[in-house]
């Protein structure tokens, strides 16, 4: 308790140290910077903005209030983090769920990590720390993992090495994307899961993908019935090759030459296996069907 006590106060010492406009800090190599970044400080909630790199977007009002409830019993155990943008002033980093409980609950001043970094460098941080957590539905983390490409331009090997994740794992999430708007809230909102996203992706048309997602949430399916529906779904559009005609032996390929050259048009033969088959003569009008009657009677 006692280590405690002399940690909190530590905390407010440099809290106080930060309030000197004498000892404003804004990079690594000012006076006292080594007695801040990196450290604990306890600050004002008011002094702290939220972060608009922050990829998440809902939070659970059920959740918040559980959490709120064990900041008031407990305290704030895991300190948050937050850059520091200009004298007395912050921006969160991470933490946005304690962040947001303590003011629920009226705290004045909560315990942050304080880092000095750019936008671009604060936005990776964000991004990556968000991905970390295990309560992020998996259409947040695809948000989180494409901004990365998009304004940290990032690899998808590059985030593999970033946050932990085998690249897979990365183009998985990334796929969902792909899917109808409406699923994609419906994931988020928990009326399906990442193995049904999964499955409906493989489908490209979106039309389809909003079918196979109403007969999901209205027959209550499980993954497996919804890859099996997919399966249907694609082999009803899949064409079926086409039998490959069978090739003519050579007498009946010479023939034909002579026969359409003969009646002045294409002839088409058909012969099964046995040899057994049948000739085909085109005409175009009655008149062309008279000409072809006059080349047989001649040819009698």
């Amino acid at each position: 308790m006692a280590k405690a006590t002399k940690k909190q106060a530590l905390g407010r010492g440099l809290s106080a140290l930060l309030k000197d406009p004498s000892n404003d800090i804004s990079s690594v190599q000012d006076k006292n910077a080594d007695k801040v970044i990196g450290n604990i400080v306890e600050l004002e909630i008011d002094t702290i903005e939220i972060n608009p790199f922050q990829p998440r977007t809902n939070f659970n009002e059920e959740t918040l209030r559980e959490l709120a409830s064990s900041i008031k019993e407990l305290g704030v155990i895991q300190p948050i983090t937050v850059r520091k943008l200009g004298f007395n002033a912050f921006q969160l980093v991470s933490g946005e769920r304690r962040f947001r409980a303590s003011k629920l609950i009226g705290l004045k001043t909560i315990p942050a990590y304080i880092r000095i970094a750019n936008d671009q460098e604060s936005l990776e941080m964000a991004l990556v720390e968000n991905i970390q957590r295990q309560d992020l539905d998996p259409i947040e983390i695809a948000l989180s993992y494409q901004r990365l490409i998009d304004e940290i331009q990032l690899t998808q090997e590059q985030m593999s090495e970033r946050v932990g994740k085998k690249r897979s794992t990365i183009a998985n999430y990334l796929r969902l994307l792909k899917l109808d708007p409406i699923i994609q809230t419906g994931m988020r909102d928990g009326f399906i899961s990442m193995g049904h996203g999964r499955a409906i992706i493989n489908i490209d048309e979106q039309s389809k993908q909003l079918e196979i997602y109403e007969k999901i949430i209205t027959n209550k399916l499980s993954v497996r019935d919804t890859e099996a529906l997919v399966r249907h779904y694609q082999n009803d559009t899949t064409p079926q090759p086409k039998a490959k005609p069978e090739e003519l032996p050579t007498y009946i390929k010479k023939g034909v030459k002579a026969f359409s050259e003969y009646f002045g048009h294409h002839i088409s033969v058909k012969v099964s296996k046995s040899g057994k088959g049948s000739i085909t003569i085109p005409f175009h009008s009655e008149e062309d069907f008279n000409r072809i009657q006059k080349l047989v009677k001649s040819a009698k």
